[in-house]
């Protein structure tokens, strides 16, 4: 079953698992998952955890506890979620010793409600940091025009960032300017290089969503022709700016410091329609030093029929290019879809949050005991 996955893996893809749950770590599944399908990390959003806290029984008492002392919701759903992000670092802590801390790494998100809010992101950053307290985190900021100068903040605290909602090119180049420019900061104040880790998660499968309904109104059969081809060609010039910027004199200085690169990572790679190959986004995505965070369905259907046929990525650009400027002879903006979809990425993992907020409370009321 997971010839695919070791395939991948051995391609120099790490295998990171898009979802968690107080009953995944309890379980014993997810260190299943880590022994027998090379998952080597774990990513988490408002989303899951909102869906772990509202199906089973598996908080309950955690909620019990929190409701007796009557803490707010927030901190409730503080105290849940780093809670569940510490116990998976501890899982995962072998891998991140093993790979001397390159995988092994959970992912934690700042409040969304704060993407615009430079100093609130950064104060969110620090005090996720302190509460999970595990070296095998990472701090999950998104690469808003407010998210950036946190980057460069936090990381030059020595606290390791996973950048999320990253659609544009222009703004992944941001980011990894962003990423540099913390590292220089972290250096300047002394601190190990080598102890501070990122990754870019560059969004995948929601580039095809939006441009292909574009196409699709279009109807004509040469647009059709398109379908299906600017969310790997986005990648895949993500992956060209990547080997630029990690290429550069500029990463030379910090690489003789022993910094660490900022790692693509494919996000968003579960495939939404059905025309296409439920693996996609996987097998079409290979290229070393990367990272491809998979919901479970992704990640069983790549271990099953996942197509692995080596590098992916190299000698693409030029049609990759030619593929994302074919947009605009249909006029299709590039650049209006990419911002129109970081802004529904904003505001759609803070209705997950305010989802959050509301069956946790719901819980909570449930729980408290009465007076007297």
């Amino acid at each position: 079953m997971t010839d695919a996955l070791k395939r991948l893996s051995d391609e120099g893809v790490a295998i990171w698992l898009d979802d968690l749950s107080r009953k995944r770590i309890t379980s014993g599944n997810l260190a299943e998952l880590i022994d027998q399908q090379h998952v080597v990390g774990v990513t988490t959003n408002p989303s899951i955890f909102q869906k772990a806290i509202s199906e089973g029984d598996g908080y309950d008492t955690q909620l019990t506890d929190l409701a007796a002392r009557r803490v707010t919701v927030e901190e409730a759903i503080r105290m849940i979620t780093t809670a569940d992000v510490r116990d998976a670092a501890d899982i995962l802590r072998p891998v991140f010793d093993a790979t001397d801390g390159q995988d092994g790494r959970v992912s934690i998100e700042v409040d969304p409600r704060l993407a615009h809010d430079t100093r609130a992101t950064v104060a969110e950053a620090k005090q996720l940091a302190w509460l999970v307290d595990r070296p095998n985190t990472l701090i999950k900021i998104p690469a808003t025009k407010a998210g950036l100068p946190a980057i460069t903040e936090v990381i030059g605290l020595g606290i390791s960032v996973n950048v999320t909602l990253i659609f544009s090119l222009e703004r992944y180049r941001a980011v990894m300017d962003a990423y540099l420019a913390g590292l220089e900061k972290a250096k300047e104040r002394g601190l190990d290089l080598s102890k501070i880790h990122s990754v870019a998660s560059f969004f995948v499968s929601r580039v095809d969503t939006e441009i292909d309904k574009r196409i699709d109104a279009l109807g004509t059969d040469e647009a059709k022709a398109l379908r299906g081809k600017a969310a790997l060609a986005n990648a895949r010039l993500a992956y060209q700016a990547y080997e630029e910027v990690f290429g550069s004199d500029r990463w030379a200085a910090l690489d003789k410091a022993h910094a660490n690169k900022q790692r693509p990572l494919w996000a968003s790679t579960g495939v939404k329609d059905k025309a296409y190959k439920d693996t996609m986004y996987v097998d079409e995505l290979v290229a070393p030093g990367t990272v491809n965070t998979m919901p479970e369905a992704t990640l069983e259907a790549t271990a099953d029929h996942g197509q692995i046929t080596g590098n992916t990525i190299a000698g693409q650009y030029e049609q990759a290019r030619a593929d994302i400027d074919a947009l605009a002879r249909f006029g299709i903006s590039y650049d209006e879809v990419v911002q129109l979809l970081e802004d529904e990425g904003v505001e759609k993992f803070e209705a997950s949050w305010n989802d959050l907020l509301k069956s946790t409370e719901a819980e909570l009321k449930r729980l408290t005991p009465s007076e007297g």
